[in-house]
């Protein structure tokens, strides 16, 4: 029943509700957070996403402008959009990036921002700006918050809107609970919410159920998108992101799904109620993680609520065969 109760009211919030971009892009989304911290880091096929988010992007040091990680790797990224109809996004923040609360308290540091977002749009040859603040007003991350800091996000999203026009993206990362962030007051300048369903909690929880089991953790991906319904933004601009790793046991080894499948020394299970794996070592949950068989159960709740479509965090964690960027695709495409 709440399974029948959360489609009707996602339904009813399409219903109610119509696109306010207006970028040239409105179709499914699949994007892929592409990180430049290797110079071996693997070119993204393009057949199986809309959207790369290249991270990072920093706020500066005099919190005024951008600094981007390894700029010729995004640069490399961009060449991609001579070959393939891929939307190249800069995503500035992630997790302990600070910078944030102070740029954002002053009109003139956020207009200076906007304007270095501009200008770094038209001189990459990209199509929008991923804002990853990790979280306004929480200290968490070891970074510098202050309670005014939701009012001054919703400040810099207007500003960020106003700089980039209509013709380019604007986006957000947001915790799954949906904390932090006044949607209602940022839902007229953003075209798309990607809601960070991972990291929630670690064994013997699940870090990225789907459903509620008693297994599951903080926050399951039904709850995570209520959440978000409840607090005012639409249904048709919320992106669900599922992880390409694990969380597990402490001397684990590597959590990247393209290791997991290679252990051999441990034991999948299935937890049928919150449609997610995890592994088992001794008779003890050890990796706590998502494979093409949850991906499928997610792609299919992503149509049937009317979200936008899946991003996933990060493309190199993936198998040499594709196995989890090509469920995501193929999921969300409806293939």
């Amino acid at each position: 029943m709440m399974r029948r109760i959360l489609t009707l009211t996602c339904l009813l919030a399409v219903a109610l509700t119509t696109w306010a971009g207006q970028h040239k892009d409105n179709g499914a989304v699949v994007a892929a957070y592409v990180t430049g911290w290797k110079a071996d880091m693997p070119i993204p096929d393009c057949s199986v996403l809309t959207h790369i988010n290249y991270a990072f992007g920093n706020v500066n040091k005099t919190y005024d402008g951008v600094t981007i990680q390894h700029p010729e790797r995004l640069r490399q990224l961009v060449e991609l959009k001579k070959d393939h109809q891929i939307y190249i996004v800069l995503s500035i923040g992630g997790w302990t990036a600070g910078g944030f609360s102070e740029m954002a308290s002053t009109e003139r540091r956020r207009k200076a921002f906007a304007r270095d977002c501009k200008r770094i749009v038209k001189d990459y040859n990209l199509d929008g700006i991923d804002i990853d603040w990790e979280y306004p007003s929480s200290n968490e991350a070891g970074i510098s918050s202050s309670p005014a800091d939701i009012d001054n996000f919703t400040l810099l999203m207007k500003e960020l809107r106003k700089a980039l026009g209509k013709s380019y993206l604007l986006s957000c990362a947001t915790i799954a609970d949906a904390r932090y962030v006044d949607f209602k007051a940022i839902e007229p300048y953003v075209d798309l919410v990607n809601i960070m369903m991972y990291d929630v909690d670690n064994p013997p929880y699940h870090h990225a159920a789907l459903y509620r089991s008693e297994m599951s953790g903080r926050v399951t991906a039904q709850e995570a998108l209520q959440a978000h319904l409840d607090a005012g933004m639409p249904v048709n601009k919320l992106v669900l992101g599922v992880p390409f790793y694990g969380r597990s046991v402490k001397g684990f080894g590597d959590t990247a799904y393209g290791a997991l499948v290679k252990r051999t020394d441990v034991t999948r299970m299935w937890d049928d109620v919150a449609k997610v794996p995890y592994l088992v070592k001794d008779g003890e949950m050890v990796c706590t993680y998502e494979d093409a068989e949850s991906l499928a159960w997610k792609c299919r709740f992503i149509h049937e609520t009317g979200m936008r479509g899946a991003m996933y965090w990060e493309y190199r964690c993936d198998d040499e065969a594709g196995t989890l960027r090509n469920a995501v695709w193929n999921g969300v495409m409806g293939q």
